[in-house]
């Protein structure tokens, strides 16, 4: 058996042996030198980041195009650092589930150090802070997810924590753009020095969205008199602070038990699966599919890591919207969550499963390629279709990810408008018949609400 901890370096047979391919640098050297010259921090130290984000960092670090590694920051759930990071020396297996059956087992050495990011934690509290005054730092990455970037409540009215961060000192910040804006705010005052700001989380227009909750934040500071009017012009420099845009897209689920029993019987000996008090799913070990995109806007202001050699897409921001929209309005979540929706009525505990009904492939196919290729815009980095074959033919159907019906369906109300909405306000917009559009589904539905009367 082997075990994340041992010296990769040294002990290669036994990764070997459990075939677990192994970094080609040293993580000791590695993290000396990023703590001399950080370069990347990252926010957000859940599954995503750790088969995603660590991996890319990974590639480069293994090719030598980046020399310092990823400084990981939890904002929410400090069991998260220290139950699976700590422990592990910030270590991870990253398990990439092929839809032939088979596993690609990668260790993952690329994070230098982490800690928990929160004011109940003064040690981590001014360290990031100390990070943040460093010349050599280039971009902050994000995955908190959607409500990380909370300040108001579906009123539209600031939250009290968002109240308290707009008039009292940045060391009091409680949100989690209150307090990231304080590390800004001490950027700022050790030489205004340039950096971007890179929020990866999985909604449109997310560099706009992470813009706008730093200046409410620092505008309220400055109508408070806490900051100067220097502040807010610094964070509105695009030249000096950026906030790219970004589209991502990989399933990267919860570590599963079956992963977990099959890693085993391979060899490898760090498999419990942690639950925290606060309710976060996350092991030694992550689960992720194969396929993967990550589109970044092109703008750095204190200059970048060669990302693109690590597969990520350089682009300009209408580019990257293009690829968002096409994504998340047409050639994936419109047809995820009409599988959801159905796969749950009619009883299905897989995605996969769903896939091998006939009818229901023929609905989300109609959805694909009848009524949202014809008014989908093309991003020209991703081609539409060959994304759509790609759904179809391998990501949907691979039994391999226990990916449910009942996961996506989640807060389905709240999807409708998105998935469906754009689409049918690009038929009216191109002056399309929308009853040739409706006309076209009256017999699946119906052949679907039969279905649903016989359970």
């Amino acid at each position: 058996m082997v075990k994340l901890t041992e010296d990769y370096l040294t002990a290669t047979e036994k990764f070997t042996a459990a075939n677990i391919t192994t970094p080609t640098f040293s993580q000791a050297k590695m993290a000396d030198i990023t703590a001399k010259s950080p370069v990347w921090v990252h926010f957000g130290g859940g599954n995503l980041f750790r088969c995603f984000h660590a991996k890319i960092a990974q590639n480069l670090l293994n090719s030598g195009a980046m020399k310092s590694g990823v400084i990981v920051a939890e904002t929410y759930d400090d069991d998260v650092i220290e139950q699976i990071y700590h422990p592990f020396q910030n270590r991870m297996l990253q398990v990439v589930m092929k839809q032939d059956g088979s596993y690609d087992q990668t260790l993952i050495a690329s994070v230098a150090t982490s800690l928990y990011y929160n004011r109940e934690n003064p040690a981590g509290w001014q360290k990031l802070r100390a990070v943040f005054e460093q010349p050599s730092l280039q971009m902050v990455t994000m995955s908190i997810t959607e409500k990380g970037y909370q300040l108001a409540d579906s009123q539209g009215k600031l939250t009290e924590a968002a109240q308290h961060d707009l008039t009292h000192d940045p060391d009091e910040a409680i949100t989690n753009m209150g307090a990231i804006a304080r590390l800004l705010l001490a950027r700022f005052q050790a030489g205004a020095f340039p950096i971007a700001m890179v929020s990866t989380d999985n909604f449109s227009e997310n560099g706009l969205r992470f813009q706008q909750g730093f200046l409410s934040i620092a505008e309220g500071w400055n109508a408070n008199k806490i900051v100067s009017s220097e502040f807010i012009d610094y964070l509105k420099d695009a030249t000096r602070v950026s906030f790219p845009w970004s589209m991502i897209d990989r399933i990267t689920l919860n570590p599963a038990e079956n992963v977990a029993k099959k890693l085993i019987t391979a060899g490898f000996e760090d498999t419990k699966i942690v639950h925290t008090v606060k309710h976060t799913n996350i092991a030694p070990f992550g689960n992720t599919e194969e396929t993967h995109y990550l589109v970044i806007e092109d703008a750095f202001p204190n200059g970048r890591p060669p990302l693109e050699e690590a597969g990520v897409i350089l682009t300009d921001r209408e580019t990257v919207n293009d690829a968002d929209q096409m994504k998340v309005t047409a050639c994936l979540n419109p047809l995820h969550t009409a599988l959801a929706i159905f796969g749950s009525l009619l009883g299905y505990q897989s995605i996969a499963a769903e896939m091998e009904n006939p009818m229901l492939v023929k609905l989300i196919k109609r959805l694909g390629y009848q009524e949202d290729l014809p008014v989908v815009k093309d991003p020209k980095i991703i081609d539409p279709k060959a994304f759509i074959d790609q759904l179809i033919t391998k990501r949907l159907p691979n039994k391999n990810i226990p990916d449910t019906p009942q996961r996506i369906a989640s807060d389905t109300s709240q999807k409708i408008p998105v998935r469906y909405g754009v689409t049918l306000h690009h038929y009216l917009d191109e002056g399309r018949d929308l009853n040739q559009l409706v006309s076209r589904h009256a017999a699946d539905f119906c052949w679907l609400v039969s279905l649903l009367d016989g359970h």
